[in-house]
């Protein structure tokens, strides 16, 4: 999906895909929303590289590493031509074409009924992935935080 030139992606970009019935509804609930395409099935929610790191978006959700589509032609039906491809339906009045993952993440929990996710032993407090020996940076769970 490509973003409109006039935008800065400094962040890298991803896209989270929401089914089509709840686009409307998250893009009237969250206070700020980027660039938003929308295909046949999915509306796609750009957001900065690597929002998928340490949380598990719903089921019903897709998460596209560089708002990249994969090739359907391995499929054994071929979508129809030209209604497959994600078009942008919104752009944002700011500067950013990031729609705020973690307020996009707790929204589409809420939609699925999915209970929210996250780990916090994928990264440690410097925002890099834990250590080999699985340490974090974080307190153990249960431990006395002072």
């Amino acid at each position: 999906m490509p973003i409109p030139p006039h935008f800065p992606t400094s962040l890298g970009h991803d896209a989270v895909g929401t089914p089509r019935e709840h686009g409307e509804s998250i893009l009237d609930s969250l206070p700020r929303v980027g660039c938003v395409f929308a295909d046949d099935r999915h509306w796609w929610w750009i957001v900065p590289s690597g929002s998928h790191i340490g949380i598990t978006w719903p089921p019903s959700t897709t998460y596209a590493i560089g708002a990249r589509m994969g090739d359907p032609s391995w499929t054994a039906t071929r979508p129809k031509p030209g209604t497959d491809h994600p078009r942008l339906i919104h752009s944002p009045e700011d500067g950013s074409p990031y729609t705020p993952p973690i307020p996009l993440y707790f929204l589409t929990c809420r939609l699925t009924g999915s209970s929210p996710h996250w780990s916090l032993s994928a990264l440690d407090g410097a925002g890099t992935a834990a250590t080999p020996s699985g340490r974090t940076g974080f307190p153990p769970p249960g431990a006395r935080l002072h």
